[in-house]
C-alpha cells in the first residue's frame, strides 16, 4: 500500500504531472531544459522547486536520472505505474465495480504518459529510453531470467523464448509461442550478472526500416535486492512501441522473480 500511495501522491500535484508531461515529450532533459519546460507550461517555477519537485517524482520512481560528463539527463520511468495498473487496476476492470471512473481514470493516466508519441533521436552519450525497477533477488537469479530461453517466456511479450549462447558476438533470436522470431541481434558487450548490450531489430519491420538501434541491462546489487536499468539508443518512430513493451516486460520480470508467477490477467 506504500509503495501505491507514493506513486499518487507523486502524481497529485500539477507541477509534477507537468514534469512528467515534459520527460514524456521529450526523454533525457536536463534540470534546465526541465525548468524552461515547465515554465513554458505555464508554472512559474524557480531552478530550485524544479529540483524540489523532482525529488519526490524520483522517491516514487517515476522518475529516473543518468550522468553523462557534466550533463545529469532525466527519464520518465513507467515501471511503478505498469505495476499499479497490473496490480490493482486491470484486475478490477475485469468485473463490475463501483469507481469505475477511478480505474478508467489510471488508464488513461497510462495511455498519457506512456502514449504514442515517440521518443527523442539518440545520440552518443545519452539513451533515448532508460527505466528501472527494484527486485528482491539476488545477480545471479536475475541474469538467468534475462539469458535463459525456459524463464524468459514467462515474462517476455509474446510469451517468446530467448535463444543464445550470450557470449560476445553471438547472436540472438526472441521466439513465439507460434515459433515465429520476433526479434533478432547480435551480442555487443557482456559482464555476467552486471552488464549485456545487443542490438535491438525487430523481425516485423523492413530490415531497411529497421533503426540502428541497442538496449542494454545493467543489474546492480544492493543488499538483497538488484537494481535492474534498462536503457535503449537509437529509437525512432518506426520503434515507437518500445515503452509500453519494457514497461510490461519489467513489471512481469518483477512480479515472477519475487513471486514465483507471473500476473496474468482473465478476460471478463
Amino acid at each position: 500500500m506504500f509503495f501505491m500511495d507514493t506513486v499518487f501522491k507523486a502524481l497529485s500535484d500539477d507541477t509534477r504531472r507537468a514534469l512528467l508531461d515534459a520527460l514524456h515529450d521529450k526523454s533525457g532533459q536536463t534540470l534546465t531544459e526541465l525548468e524552461a519546460s515547465v515554465q513554458e507550461a505555464g508554472f512559474e517555477m524557480t531552478r530550485f522547486g524544479v529540483m524540489k519537485h523532482l525529488r519526490v517524482l524520483e522517491a516514487a520512481s517515476l522518475v529516473i536520472s543518468r550522468k553523462e560528463g557534466r550533463f545529469k539527463f532525466h527519464y520518465l520511468n513507467a515501471v511503478p505505474l505498469q505495476q499499479v495498473i497490473d496490480r490493482w487496476i486491470e484486475p478490477l476492470t475485469q468485473k463490475p465495480v463501483t469507481p469505475k471512473k477511478l480505474a478508467r481514470a489510471a488508464l488513461d493516466l497510462k495511455a498519457e504518459l506512456e502514449g504514442e508519441n515517440v521518443m527523442s533521436t539518440s545520440t552518443e552519450t545519452k539513451p533515448d529510453f532508460m527505466l528501472e525497477t527494484y527486485i528482491k533477488t539476488t545477480p545471479q537469479a536475475l541474469w538467468e531470467a534475462l539469458t535463459n530461453g525456459e524463464i524468459s517466456r514467462k515474462y517476455f511479450q509474446g510469451d517468446a523464448t530467448v535463444h543464445s549462447d550470450f557470449t560476445k558476438g553471438a547472436d540472438y533470436k526472441y521466439v513465439s509461442s507460434e515459433g515465429n522470431d520476433m526479434l533478432v541481434g547480435t551480442v555487443l558487450d557482456v559482464d555476467p550478472m552486471k552488464r549485456l548490450e545487443m542490438t535491438f531489430a525487430p523481425v516485423m519491420l523492413d530490415p531497411s526500416e529497421i533503426p540502428d538501434s541497442r538496449n542494454v541491462y545493467e543489474i546492480e546489487q544492493m543488499g538483497d535486492t538488484c537494481k535492474l536499468t534498462i536503457l535503449h539508443y537509437g529509437v525512432t518512430e518506426k520503434l515507437e512501441g518500445v515503452k509500453q513493451g519494457w514497461s510490461r516486460i519489467a513489471a512481469r520480470l518483477k512480479t515472477l522473480l519475487e513471486t514465483g508467477d507471473v500476473l496474468t490477467i482473465q478476460a471478463a
